[in-house]
């Protein structure tokens, strides 16, 4: 029975293009927020913080913090600002260096720096990191190799076998209380491989989603990702989650069946991603229900519809509390 007095709590874990556009849309509904964002980037900006900081990167963190900001428009340019020159700044956004700031001012604290600045930019919810300190992730790949880091495992060339990560990693205690809170949890979208999993690999991250009461649903992506989910289906999509943490996490799976035109697939086929699809019979065998809806948007780039899924999420979220 949905409560009187408080919004549902809705928890997204992954990181990304895809969660931000999600969260956008998201934020405008009557809903508590909390992201769980994965903290394996090595790459650009957040990279060379990670590395030259000894803190997590901020990449992910950032792009979340300004989907769900009450912000002015140039306020956003602002944060999302690279440097172009600079021996030492080029290639930095103002986003990354601020967090960096706060958690040094923090003393060393980076959860404390993200609520910092989550006031700062009137943030409509609130966003964890999976854990408070960095996580390399490795990939096996199909011929026994393994490759490491977050950035490079999409540019080995091979096929993806698993991924994981290093012993030791702890799950940020704020994250896992959010999930046994959560009226639904959502997974997804995102870079399967290098965005969902890392979430969910983190020890205590799954075993808590089993045990929440919550309604849960995976979000599909909508177009293959080159390096690590060359010609997968949905199907494939749920396989690798099924091999890394075991099946049912998820009751729903929300899938696109919108058409994409032949100018845009020729566009994305030049990079070597194409269109997820997916099968109603197969998915169902495995125990899911399925939201198949035209979800796509395109605007310089194919993305979700963030009012649309929002919808769709709210109608699955009402059915349940």
């Amino acid at each position: 029975m949905k409560r009187k007095t408080e919004n549902p709590r809705v928890v997204v874990i992954g990181g990304g293009t895809g969660l931000s556009v999600l969260l956008r849309g998201l934020k405008k509904q009557p809903i508590d927020i909390t992201a769980i964002v994965t903290v394996a980037d090595d790459g650009g900006s957040s990279g060379r913080l990670r590395s030259e900081l000894q803190m997590p990167p901020p990449g992910d963190v950032r792009n979340v913090l300004i989907a769900l900001a009450d912000t002015e428009p140039l306020l956003e340019s602002l944060l999302q600002y690279r440097f172009v020159n600079g021996s030492g700044l080029a290639g930095h956004s103002i986003g990354n260096l601020l967090i960096a700031a706060l958690t040094e001012i923090s003393s060393g604290d980076f959860v404390t720096a993200i609520e910092q600045l989550s006031k700062v930019l009137a943030v409509r919810g609130r966003v964890l990191p999976a854990a408070n300190h960095s996580i390399v992730l490795h990939a096996e790949m199909q011929d026994g190799t393994i490759v490491s880091g977050e950035s490079i495992i999409p540019k080995a060339g091979k096929r993806i076998k698993r991924v994981f990560i290093d012993e030791g990693v702890k799950p940020l205690a704020e994250a896992t209380q959010a999930l046994r809170e959560a009226d639904a949890i959502l997974i997804g979208p995102g870079s399967l491989y290098t965005s969902v999993l890392p979430n969910l690999l983190v020890p205590g991250i799954v075993q808590t989603i089993r045990e929440s009461k919550a309604v849960k649903a995976y979000i599909c992506n909508v177009m293959t990702q080159p390096g690590e989910t060359d010609g997968y289906t949905a199907e494939d999509h749920i396989q690798a989650i099924h091999d890394h943490v075991g099946n049912s996490l998820f009751q729903y799976i929300i899938v696109n069946n919108g058409e994409i035109s032949e100018e845009v697939r020729a566009l994305y086929a030049e990079k070597g991603s194409e269109p997820v699809t997916y099968s109603e019979e197969k998915l169902t065998a495995k125990g899911y229900h399925i939201i198949a809806d035209n979800l796509l948007v395109y605007d310089k780039f194919l993305r979700h519809d963030a009012t649309k899924l929002s919808e769709i999420i709210m109608n699955v979220i009402g059915a349940k509390v």
